[in-house]
């Protein structure tokens, strides 16, 4: 008999930790309180179970993050939780909290990278917050109604909001933020030369010309200085939104960046900065802050051209001589 004494206790141990497991899972996975209000809860991009476990505990909507992390990875759920915005009650029990967050959120995150013109952003918000199909031709044409005489406002970041956001919500809200980070550059601004409108004109190409945020400030000197001494500015963005704007039209699907050809240059246009000397007549993009810093302190340099190669790097240049030189060496032309 003594032979089956071991067996049996290490059973009986089994039990009583199946007992205690069942029992401490009962009661973490029962509703945080009785409260049934809701409660709006934000996952954020990027975060992981753990992460967005200790958040509804600390919020009062789960009993506990480790129950939390421990189910969703036994269920395999945790790849399923989305982010956005999610409606939560304390009143729900465990299972309904992770079955609302692998469901479509209230609220959608939407980004909205630097560099785009209008034309771009509304294609993003529409498929960042799934506009309806039978709804895009409507929400379009109003966003591009409410933002027109704004470009270069719509701040680029990274949005949340609702599916049922309307566009002129979204137009509002982005050019509420892009005044809120401008408030950071006021004194640079009201102190430099340049108008706001010429500021942020001057941003939206640095924006499009540049790679890197160590080259934008030498850019701008560059296009500061060919300003000053009243030589055209020669950016080959300004003449792509010009070419954009004439041959796009109402289209929803183009090619708002085309690679120039020798004709484009010279397009008759406000925006041809070939044909044309100063800065263009208004953006041509949504530049970020970085490139915003950069319109408002330009690096002081004795560079008049640059160029980037075909690996993305840029090289300067103080006279044509070697700008031409920099043409024929990196760029083989």
């Amino acid at each position: 008999m003594k032979k089956f004494i071991f067996p049996l206790g290490v059973l009986a141990a089994l039990v009583m930790l199946a007992s205690i497991s069942f029992f401490w899972w009962g009661e973490n996975s029962k509703p945080a309180s009785l409260d049934a209000a809701f409660q709006d809860f934000l996952v954020v991009r990027g975060r992981g179970a753990s992460q967005i476990g200790e958040a509804l505990y600390q919020e009062g909507l789960i009993r506990s993050p480790l129950a939390f992390k421990a189910y969703v990875q036994v269920s395999s759920k945790a790849a399923k939780i989305q982010a956005g915005q999610f409606r939560i009650s304390p009143s729900f029990p465990l299972v309904k909290v992770v079955d609302t967050l692998t469901k479509p959120p209230s609220e959608l995150w939407v980004t909205i990278p630097e560099g785009l013109r209008r034309e771009e952003i509304v294609e993003r918000f529409i498929k960042g917050i799934e506009v309806k199909e039978s709804e895009i031709p409507t929400f379009r044409e109003q966003f591009l109604d409410e933002s027109l005489g704004q470009e270069g406002y719509l701040f680029p970041d990274t949005y949340l909001f609702p599916r049922t956001a309307t566009a002129s919500t979204i137009v509002k809200r982005m050019r509420s933020t892009f005044e809120l980070r401008a408030k950071e550059l006021e004194d640079a601004i009201s102190s430099s030369s340049l108008s706001l409108d010429e500021t942020i004109a001057l941003a939206s190409i640095i924006e499009r010309e540049t790679k890197t945020d160590d080259e934008r400030a030498v850019v701008a000197g560059i296009l500061l200085n060919r300003l000053e001494i009243g030589m055209g500015l020669q950016v080959d963005a300004t003449v792509q939104y010009a070419v954009a704007t004439a041959n796009c039209g109402a289209a929803t699907e183009c090619n708002w960046w085309p690679v120039l050809t020798r004709d484009d240059l010279s397009i008759n246009s406000p925006f041809n900065s070939y044909r044309l000397r100063g800065l263009p007549p208004s953006p041509i993009a949504s530049p970020g802050l970085s490139s915003l810093k950069a319109a408002v302190s330009p690096e002081e340099t004795d560079y008049l051209y640059y160029l980037h190669d075909a690996d993305g790097g840029i090289h300067y240049a103080e006279t044509l001589a070697e700008h031409n030189e920099n043409v024929r060496k990196y760029l083989g032309k």
